[in-house]
């Protein structure tokens, strides 16, 4: 099997784009974001977990794009305020809500709070027009600040502190982030089940855009 892609990535958050090219780039794929093709509708992430965001959003533009397609569902989840902002991570502060507006709201929410454990989990699904998804799961346990530091990252990153290496995600870099994070270990599941996701992609010289449909089970190698 020698596909090389183009593989999208169904985000238009060009931090988010830029970790998956670089957790991408061992395997000389052409990766593009939701930016580089005409628009589509923004997928309802209307799922009650990760998973079945991540595989509504990967399905859709798959279909839409006729292109084998990755989207991950991420987000935080704190234990002293009942597992929030949870699947509601990026949008904790409203629709439309900026990083600096849903953190300053988990660190209101987290005022008086004893026990400021919180876990990022992140689940990739990656898919192809016609059907069939597969998907990978991964997670990391810190701790919320009582206020940010660091200006890399995105999202939470500033206000989550990871005790193995004494900073937030916010004060180090992408490459070191990539190696921990929960992002990172749902990439390192897809990679120890990448041949056999090669596998199961098949290229289909029937769409233009070189798009791929899943070979069926029997039909794996």
């Amino acid at each position: 099997m020698n596909y090389r892609g183009p593989l999208v990535v169904a985000t238009r958050n060009e931090g988010k784009l830029r970790e998956f090219r670089e957790l991408l780039a061992p395997f000389g794929l052409a990766v593009k974001g939701l930016g580089e093709f005409p628009p589509i509708a923004e997928t309802v992430e209307d799922g009650e977990t990760f998973e079945a965001n991540a595989v509504k959003k990967a399905s859709f533009a798959a279909e839409k794009l006729g292109l084998a397609t990755l989207a991950d569902d991420s987000g935080l989840v704190v234990p002293a305020l009942g597992g929030a902002p949870g699947v509601y991570s990026s949008r904790y502060a409203g629709e439309g809500s900026s990083d600096s507006e849903n953190i300053r709201k988990l660190l209101e929410e987290m005022k008086g709070a004893a026990d400021r454990r919180a876990s990022f989990f992140c689940v990739i699904a990656v898919a192809c027009p016609g059907g069939g998804t597969r998907t990978y799961t991964g997670s990391c346990t810190g701790v919320i600040t009582f206020e940010t530091s660091g200006r890399g990252g995105f999202g939470y990153d500033p206000v989550f502190y990871y005790p193995p290496l004494k900073a937030t995600f916010g004060e180090i870099g992408r490459e070191e982030k990539n190696s921990v994070s929960h992002r990172g270990k749902a990439m390192l599941a897809l990679k120890a089940d990448f041949e056999r996701l090669l596998q199961w992609l098949e290229p289909a010289p029937f769409l233009e855009a070189g798009g791929l449909r899943c070979l069926k089970e029997e039909e794996s190698i």
